[in-house]
């Protein structure tokens, strides 16, 4: 038989208007009785009529994610923390994946237009004329979560993309590496432009010489990595570092390497970016840099709720998290 408010009420000890207004979000009802309610909530896996309840209010408490790929683990770290972060707050979300079947500026509109959603979240690798169309036809709230936060009058939450990378390459020179390989994502994709602009920089700072070869082609995929480095692998003169542009790669690399029965890092080390949750269970384990993915979801869903509630002024924010070099064993 369904749970009821009335028997949350009864466990949390408060009014069945307490848990109503609580479970629609209401500002009035407080933060830690508002917790509890959605805590017990959760605990008895109440499964409430949502949209017959916004149809009722005339107000959405959905959140919309748009992803331009639901594959990669990156992204299901960013779902889970922007997904905690809604419930917290009395809001569901609901994921859309653009594919080759979906373009993004189909999903805007969808969004847009539903009204389904009271406010989207759109992760989003690149912007176009014809995105920034779309973004700007509506009114329904949104925000961005980019690899580049010079992409327009938009609100946008981001990473230290460049400087990270840049960092990468600092300890590396700094653990005596001369020959530096860089397998970078898609040419479209804002973090993967960043990475590499970061990689180039620091290559140049410090007098590294980067072969033309050495810099290799990937679409962020392990497949990708490991063909790229094969590719290198196979090169008159071998790189003894490859710092890949996210970690998919570099865990491609390790197939690559060991499929020749080279070992890492003695033959060649390998870096990486993003720090997913396999990276540190690899063989060996890897360094790379810590994307605070947790962190990006929460800001990025706390700003969103904010515009859904009306509760701000209209100045545009653009948030970059800071990343975090984490040392392991592959180099």
């Amino acid at each position: 038989m369904p749970i009821t408010i009335k028997q949350i009420a009864k466990k949390a000890n408060v009014s069945i208007a307490t848990v109503s207004r609580a479970l629609s979000g209401d500002s009035k009802v407080r933060e830690d009785t508002k917790k509890l309610v959605l805590k017990i909530a959760k605990q008895l896996n109440y499964n409430p009529n949502i949209l017959a309840r916004n149809f009722v209010k005339g107000k959405s408490n959905i959140i919309g994610l748009v992803l331009p790929d639901i594959s990669d683990e990156y992204f299901s770290e960013i779902i889970r923390s922007i997904d905690d972060t809604s419930y917290l707050n009395g809001y569901y979300t609901m994921v859309m994946s653009s594919h080759e079947n979906r373009s993004l500026t189909e999903s805007i509109n969808t969004m847009m237009n539903s009204g389904i959603v009271g406010g989207f979240i759109l992760l989003i690798p690149f912007i176009n004329s014809e995105i920034k169309k779309a973004l700007n036809s509506g009114s329904v709230p949104f925000v961005l979560i980019s690899g580049d936060d010079d992409i327009g009058d938009f609100d946008v939450v981001t990473t230290d993309n460049y400087q990270s990378a840049f960092r990468m390459v600092e300890f590396l020179v700094v653990k005596g590496y001369k020959k530096i390989a860089h397998i970078s994502g898609p040419p479209d994709n804002n973090d993967a432009s960043l990475r590499k602009k970061g990689f180039l920089n620091a290559c140049s700072k410090y007098k590294i010489d980067v072969k033309k070869s050495w810099l290799a082609k990937g679409n962020f995929t392990m497949e990708s990595g490991e063909k790229a480095c094969s590719k290198l692998l196979n090169e008159k003169e071998k790189p003894d570092v490859i710092f890949a542009a996210n970690d998919m790669m570099a865990l491609g690399c390790y197939k690559a390497i060991h499929s020749i029965g080279l070992k890492i890092p003695v033959d060649i080390a390998i870096t990486g970016f993003d720090d997913i949750l396999i990276s540190e269970y690899a063989n060996p384990s890897l360094t790379t840099i810590r994307v605070d993915t947790d962190r990006i979801g929460k800001v990025a869903a706390e700003r969103l709720i904010e515009k859904m509630n009306g509760s701000i002024n209209k100045t545009i924010q653009k948030k970059e998290i800071a990343s975090q070099l984490v040392i392991r064993s592959s180099c």
